[in-house]
């Protein structure tokens, strides 16, 4: 694991280095108000120096916005915004945007926005970027947007696991269509509770109150180019208002490990009635952690149990360096190159590890962590005995 360092001051080159261009998803399934959301967008200012890249162009109306053909797949509309579809490969879509920027063609490209097709899992968009080494260095994955119509909400995420996925996976969840239903509808409520309770992290924004603004959907990552500060707290989901968020006041154990599950509240909405496999929980520990113990949880557990992990998002404490936190990003099996903050940011100096997760049990993550971090508990084994036989973790065997 190298992680890419986020402290600037000490590179003699400045100027060599180049921002990495925000790339933004915007998932949903099929009537959920994909078309509508991205006609605001293409037309807002905020994405004058942007790309935005369709599966298809009769997908939108683009005549009002208009202006002309830059080429068979590339329109530039009036708001100054560029419009592509996707030919063949999204990875030879994007690198064709940076060879538009890099040779000229292209005065500015300020972010990218990828529209997906209905049912599909985000994942593989998401691994198109993170995996490719060329990509990875050019493009940062500023958030994904789900969209979900409020009046099916329920009946879709029942239905299809890919709505579920994409849940899951997001950072905002635009609620569609709510102007259709009344504004004490159990039902809207009861969607809302079980869209908090599958994913902690996602803010929800209601598209009829106006609030899935572009402000509210770009600027999603870890790291503000605006005040060149990481905004961990908001990146971990740690200042929504849900009423089941994290609970901070550990007293202060030296060493002492934390779970704070998102799913078992003691809430009599109908929510109960779902017994969703894809659900959230933290793991959060004050102790820090050897690199190479971390190297291996995460390696074993992705290796073992990849496609079930959504989404992890992590804030770690390494022992080699405990005044430089590591953030940790990863879709599945595939980890985003981690980054070393310069210092910690306002808060809790504690590793925080937030697991999306599709039908995993908690027990056994915390357990492998458990091990890896030296954190001592019953009949478990250490990371030395795990390191001499990987094949004694409890549990391994199973799913």
């Amino acid at each position: 694991m190298t992680p890419l360092d986020l402290d600037t001051a000490d590179d003699p080159h400045p100027k060599r280095r180049r921002e990495p261009i925000p790339l933004t998803v915007i998932t949903g399934f099929l009537g959920a108000g994909k078309t509508t959301l991205l006609n605001r967008l293409l037309s807002a200012p905020e994405l004058a120096d942007a790309a935005v890249i369709v599966n298809e162009f009769g997908d939108i109306p683009l005549d009002h916005l208009l202006v002309s053909n830059v080429a068979d797949d590339v329109i530039e509309l009036s708001s100054g915004c560029l419009c592509c579809t996707v030919r063949g490969e999204l990875v030879s879509t994007l690198e064709d945007l940076l060879r538009r920027l890099d040779n000229g063609r292209l005065d500015r490209l300020s972010r990218v926005v990828i529209e997906t097709t209905g049912l599909a899992h985000p994942a593989p968009i998401l691994h198109a970027v993170m995996l490719h080494p060329y990509l990875v260095q050019r493009f940062r994955l500023d958030g994904v947007v789900t969209l979900l119509d409020a009046v099916n909400g329920m009946a879709t995420l029942d239905a299809h696991e890919e709505a579920m996925a994409q849940v899951g996976v997001a950072d905002r969840i635009v609620l569609s269509k709510t102007d259709l239903m009344a504004p004490d509808d159990p039902s809207l409520a009861a969607l809302k509770e079980r869209l908090s309770t599958i994913n902690p992290l996602a803010k929800v924004l209601d598209a009829a109150k106006g609030e899935a603004t572009p402000a509210a959907l770009l600027g999603l990552g870890l790291y503000d180019p605006e005040t060149k500060r990481a905004n961990v707290a908001a990146w971990l989901g740690e200042n929504h208002d849900h009423d089941h968020g994290h609970a901070h006041d550990h007293g202060g154990h030296e060493g002492h490990h934390h779970a704070h599950d998102h799913h078992d509240h003691d809430h009599d909405h109908p929510v109960n009635r779902h017994s969703d496999r894809i659900r959230a929980f933290t793991l959060e520990t004050d102790r820090p952690i050897a690199t190479g113990a971390l190297d291996m949880f995460l390696d074993l557990l992705m290796a073992s149990h990849g496609p079930k992990l959504l989404r992890v998002k992590g804030i770690v404490k390494l022992a080699d360096d405990p005044e430089r936190p590591l953030v940790l990003h990863a879709v599945q099996h595939v980890l985003h190159p981690p980054a070393r903050l310069p210092e910690w940011p306002p808060g809790p100096r504690t590793s925080r590890l937030v697991f999306i997760v599709d039908d995993l049990p908690e027990g056994f993550v915390r357990r492998l962590f458990d091990a890896f971090t030296g954190t001592p508990s019953v009949d478990t084994p250490d990371s030395a005995a795990l390191t001499d036989n990987p094949l004694a973790i409890p549990g391994m065997g199973k799913g």
